[in-house]
């Protein structure tokens, strides 16, 4: 099965290719360019050095959330415009899980595994996982009350995500582990490795398709939040 994933829920892209479990090629960027306007160039260098085709995929897979509002529509939009009339399998990832995945086996599985996103408005999007299993579901929270739940479990904490530096300057005492810069944002071969397991699991795969691919805010986007506080300020 060759995977082609994506990710643009966050401050950094990414793209790869992945068939049969093995990574055959990848592309990070983070020089805080539009997402619109790099990614697909770096999917079209896959394909270009890989020797592979677009026609060769048997399965598209994109980071759904949460993350970046704009972030997020762009990446469905192109999974969404890549897949159109090909009849292949779409599966979306928790941008949080992708971000946890190098860290939830090996030396890290007896640690809490925290990923986060900032979420602004003084909220962070995640979720904490230990021994590769989920403790919590995708969520929004405050600085001082994750801190507050993470000191009350009482293991080791590893923080990655492209929040982890604002959440170490809001909250400068504790013990916990900052994530490596080189594994702290999310990787689109996790992502891929991840919507494969889904795939492969589904009791009913019929239900992966372009047409049911969703994305996952969490919250109203800021448009959507001034427009019900206009509505408000109007009654």
């Amino acid at each position: 099965m060759l995977i082609l994933a994506l990710d643009t829920s966050s401050v950094t892209a990414s793209c790869a290719l992945v068939e049969n479990n093995k990574t055959l090629a990848e592309s990070f960027l983070n020089a805080k360019i539009t997402h619109s306007a790099t990614m697909m160039p770096m999917i079209e260098n896959l394909f270009r050095i890989s020797g592979k085709d677009i026609k060769d995929v048997s399965l598209f897979a994109a980071v759904s959330g949460p993350g970046s509002f704009t972030g997020v529509r762009i990446g469905a939009s192109i999974l969404l415009g890549l897949a159109f009339g090909k009849n292949v399998p779409c599966v979306g990832v928790s941008a949080l899980e992708t971000t946890a995945a190098p860290f939830v086996n090996g030396l890290f599985r007896d640690k809490i595994i925290c990923p986060l996103m900032d979420a602004r408005r003084g909220q962070f999007y995640n979720a904490l996982f230990k021994n590769g299993q989920r403790l919590t579901k995708d969520r929004a929270i405050g600085a001082f009350e994750l801190s507050i739940e993470l000191d009350n479990i009482g293991l080791p904490v590893i923080i990655c995500g492209d929040g982890a530096s604002l959440f170490f300057s809001l909250v400068p005492e504790n013990s916990y582990i900052k994530a490596p810069d080189a594994l702290i944002y999310p990787s689109a071969s996790e992502a891929a490795k991840l919507a494969s397991l889904i795939y492969e699991n589904a009791k009913d795969k019929t239900v992966y398709t372009d047409l049911n691919f969703r994305p996952v805010y969490l919250r109203p986007s800021q448009a959507e939040r001034i427009k019900k506080e206009n509505n408000k300020d109007q009654t």
